[in-house]
């Protein structure tokens, strides 16, 4: 590995730095004087003279006339005088594109300093500081379709929305500041075909896309600035979500789904999800944000970008926040925070940028809670226990010292919850090569350590029944005992049943250590070909990643209340007296060590992929992709054993033997796909394709269990689509068909009778049919509407497995079952108005999820539900914005997943009157000030 990866890093020094001492050169201005003419003429003129894609919000009228520009200045300044006096303003899409805006610059044009335009440093949002009407969404400052797309895609040319032939969602800077998302999954609620669950807390969301049915981000790939943040998002406990956080240094989101993702990145079948950084222009600006929520939230945010002489660009920025929970556990609960510094720079052939972030922070890990049905059929939470704002984690589980089997000591401390320090530096580089050729890399570096720690509710039982459940215990330890009797840990007083419900929750305290460091290069090579009338767009692409990763767990068993912030209690044995004669706990650890692993892997990805785009007219264009990927992963495991330490709660303690079980496994596979998309006119188009795609095993397939057996995961994917856009509304359709082979499911069933989790796996196929809708209508610059809607079909195929019941085998086959926690039907609708002269902007959401099942055996229901939130945001002054913000103002009890250690194959919840379930966070609100300079 050290050979390969001295390899790399010299390959792209190589590379890099005689083309970085070119860099270091002033950059030379080549602009010629452009006369006054009308500026529809003006810009072509700019466009072919400075290189830049010039894209057109609406057609320019001769009638409007440019004073024309000076030569020998920077490109910038040149289409600022271009644009003085016409009403017209820009916004930099990419460092080469820019999008022709309302606004006039005429005020400002001889001081590019105070210029009340959005550079490529807040690029795709407000377009202008002093007109809201482009800011807010109403009046349409640029159809949809000319929005650049840079995600899932690579070629000389740029390519607009309208020409892209698979489906993708743009979140600009002002859309995602008005729905304000506190973290990665909940930013993606707007996106059709994704079902998002984002109740967990700022980390670990789930994203389950086009009917694939895995967990996390197994199914779609998180991008930063087109770089994977994490190269395998999805590696068990460690999702690529808990290593980045959202703010003020991006500007906005792609997201594509389905598509050629998975040709340009690997891990990416059903789609990618792209976080595109902030970009500096030409002059000084920046913006300080401050965030208030009523769950004791204080957050500042802030990004700075300027330009330093010689070409060269810096910026910085980030955020901090401490909060207390919307589901507080007592303590603070989410802490931390994160910098970056960017510097970068333009020259005559290529670019280069250099960037470091480092995050430091924690977030709590919510998870479920009990609940059962009213007489009149609605979800509830326990009494004792709030279903809005309720969690088991208290100060009482806090810390915990767990003995382990060798006799020391595991310090369990759950006010870490989940605690992520990472440094990552990203280089990226591109150069003109002569002869048409361009070159691109991108480098990223990252070193991570994670712990992740949680309070998971395993089961809920009544008293009496748990108290059956511990009679072997009872039996074994005191023969002559009449029963148990439950005690509060921390006075020794017996717990009385009746106002706390009569339940007891098995809880299971599990501490995970994941360290982990990764390098990524992704190499590009690109050439556009001219044949006559028609056009071939090569790129032909290099990515090797590698990563070293160490696996430690310990987990035991804790008997709670089934209240807010549980208390401990312990299980003691009585005489028939009443009177204790011992305890089967130690203070209120009923087990110690029914979890334990200790592993460390190393897994290097090598894949080589080319893409063609054919522009065969004006029209039609056809793009096509092929992906050869090969992984191999290598590591070691600790086998485990059972030791009894004498007492009744360290009698089965899970421990290593000193043995290790070593694993190398290599897989790889072909991947390929095929489009077209044929445009009508500027304002409607419609494309289709289809993809051949994979899953390969990860190192979170073997770094627990080495004698594992993994198969490739394999997909057909086609789509087809319709997108139409004029200064009215913005309307995509696109239909859709997955067939996903060979999805495993492997889950720890706990039995509350044996305190053992006992895993369980099977084999499917899934097939799903759908239909995505999404747009906007402008009916009038005060008012608009935004939606969002999918409709599909998600079933299993030969979903079956045998049991063993009675003593007998039991074949199960839940064949066209529905998909887990995936619904048939979901929408969102985002209505908005703007009022006080665009000044004011309001807007509420409201969102509808269909039925869901926590199973494969669809026993268990996770009921329909719908929520409502409120969004403002007042323009006092062009740089002072206030901005207010409702969630959940319904309060709903949505319940986005059920108990997974109930079994997700078969839940053993489905039999019960009482569960555990996870619902959505309850109402919160916040509130932000942000000034921009």
């Amino acid at each position: 590995m050290r050979n390969r990866l001295a390899f790399q890093i010299a390959l792209a020094l190589g590379v890099c730095l005689p083309l970085a001492a070119l860099a270091q050169a002033p950059a030379a201005t080549h602009t010629t004087a452009i006369a006054p003419m009308p500026l529809s003429k003006a810009l072509e003129s700019f466009s072919h003279e400075a290189g830049m894609q010039v894209v057109y919000g609406s057609e320019i009228p001769d009638t409007v006339r440019s004073p024309g520009a000076d030569a020998g200045i920077a490109p910038e300044q040149q289409l600022r005088q271009l644009l003085t006096g016409t009403g017209l303003s820009y916004r930099l899409v990419t460092p080469n594109t820019v999008t022709i805006v309302p606004g006039n610059v005429a005020a400002n044009a001889g001081n590019p300093a105070s210029a009340a335009v959005t550079t490529a440093g807040s690029a795709g949002g407000e377009a202008l500081a002093g007109d809201t009407t482009a800011a807010s969404g109403s009046g349409k400052s640029a159809k949809d379709l000319d929005q650049v797309v840079v995600t899932a895609r690579s070629g000389v040319d740029e390519r607009t929305k309208a020409q892209t032939s698979y489906s993708i969602t743009t979140i600009d800077e002002d859309r995602l500041r008005m729905q304000n998302p506190t973290s990665v999954t909940e930013a993606l609620k707007s996106v059709p075909g994704f079902w998002v669950e984002a109740s967990g807390g700022e980390a670990s969301g789930n994203i389950r896309a086009r009917g694939i049915p895995v967990d996390g981000f197994g199914s779609v790939n998180l991008l930063e600035d087109g770089i994977p943040v994490q190269h395998d998002p999805a590696l068990g406990y460690l999702n690529a979500d808990q290593v980045f956080r959202l703010d003020e240094t991006i500007d906005r989101i792609e997201v594509v789904r389905g598509g050629p993702s998975s040709i340009f990145y690997s891990n990416a079948p059903a789609g990618a999800i792209n976080f595109i950084p902030r970009q500096v222009g030409d002059s000084a600006e920046g913006l300080v944000k401050y965030t208030l929520g009523n769950y004791g939230l204080n957050r500042l945010d802030f990004w700075y970008g300027t330009p330093i002489g010689d070409g060269w660009k810096l910026s910085a920025g980030g955020f901090y926040r401490q909060d207390n929970g919307i589901r507080s556990p007592g303590y603070t609960n989410d802490q931390g925070g994160q910098l970056r510094a960017t510097l970068s720079k333009q020259f005559e052939q290529g670019s280069i940028s250099f960037d470091i972030k480092r995050m430091d922070d924690k977030v709590a890990l919510d998870l479920g809670i009990p609940m059962f049905r009213n007489a009149s059929g609605d979800l509830q939470a326990v009494p004792g226990f709030n279903g809005n704002y309720g969690t088991l984690a208290g100060p009482e589980t806090e810390h915990i010292q767990m003995i382990q089997g060798n006799g020391s000591l595991y310090n369990f401390d759950n006010s870490l919850g989940t605690q992520v320090k990472r440094t990552q530096f990203t280089v990226k580089f591109d150069y003109n090569l002569g002869d048409d050729w361009k070159i691109a890399e991108n480098l990223r570096y990252s070193d991570t350590d994670t712990v992740r720690n949680g309070v998971y509710p395993n089961a809920v039982q009544t008293e009496a029944d748990f108290a059956a459940t511990a009679k072997t215990q009872l039996v074994k330890y005191y023969p002559n005992a009449a029963g148990t009797q439950l005690q509060y840990v921390d006075n020794g007083q017996a717990y009385n049943a009746s106002p706390n419900n009569g339940l007891v929750v098995t809880g299971g305290l599990r501490g995970i250590t994941m360290p982990m460091n990764e390098f990524t290069s992704d190499t590009r090579l690109l050439r556009k070909f001219e044949f006559g009338d028609q056009t071939h767009d090569v790129t032909l692409g290099y990515y090797y990643a590698h990563f070293n990763q160490s696996f430690d767990r310990y987990s035991s068993t804790a008997i709670l209340t089934a209240t807010d912030n549980a208390r401990l209690l312990d299980v003691v044995a009585v005489d028939a007296a009443g009177n204790a004669l011992g305890k089967l706990t130690n203070n209120g650890i009923y087990g110690y060590g029914y979890e334990w692993a200790h592993a460390s892997g190393t897994s290097s990805t090598n894949a080589f992929y080319a893409s063609d785009e054919w522009q065969v007219n004006d029209k039609l264009r056809i793009d096509g992709g092929a992906r050869w990927e090969r992984v191999n992963t290598t590591g070691w495991t600790e086998l485990s054993q059972n030791v009894n330490l004498g007492t009744p709660p360290t009698n089965n303690i899970l421990t290593g033997t000193g043995q290790y079980v070593d694993y190398d496994h290599s897989f790889s596979k072909l991947g390929w796909t095929l489009g077209a998309n044929y445009q009508f006119s500027e304002h409607q188009g419609v494309f289709a394709r289809y993809t051949s795609t994979f899953r390969l095993p990860n190192l979170s397939s073997y770094i627990t269990t080495p004698t594992a057996t993994p198969i490739t995961q394999t997909m057909a994917l086609p789509e087809m689509g319709y997108k139409y856009s004029n200064r009215y509304m913005d309307a995509y359709a696109t239909l859709f068909y997955t067939k996903y082979n060979n999805v495993s499911f492997s889950n720890y069933v706990f039995d509350p009778n044996s305190g053992v989790s006992t895993p369980q796996t099977g084999y499917a196929d899934t097939e799903t049919y759908g239909l995505e809708l999404e747009g906007t209508f402008y009916p009038s610059k005060w008012f608009d509407v935004q939606y969002t809607a999918t409709v599909q079909d998600p079933k299993y195929k030969g979903l079956t497995y045998t049991t063993v019941t009675a003593g007998a085998p039991v074949l199960l086959d839940y064949d066209d079952n529905q998909l887990i926690r995936v619904p048939k039907k979901s929408f969102r609708v985002v209505p908005g108005v703007n009022l006080l002269d665009d000044k004011l902007r309001l807007q509420m959401s409201y969102e509808y999820e269909g039925r869901r099942y926590v199973d494969t055996a669809n026993s268990v229901v996770l009921p329909q539900y719908h929520t409502i939130g409120l969004s403002a945001r007042y323009q006092m002054t062009p740089e002072l914005s206030f901005f207010l913000y409702a969630d959940n103002l319904n309060n709903s009890l949505g319940l986005t997943e059920g108990n997974p250690r109930a079994g997700e194959l078969a839940s053993s919840d489905a039999t019960k009157s009482v569960f555990i379930a996870r619902p959505l966070l309850g109402r919160s609100f916040r509130a932000s000030v942000m000034y921009r300079f």
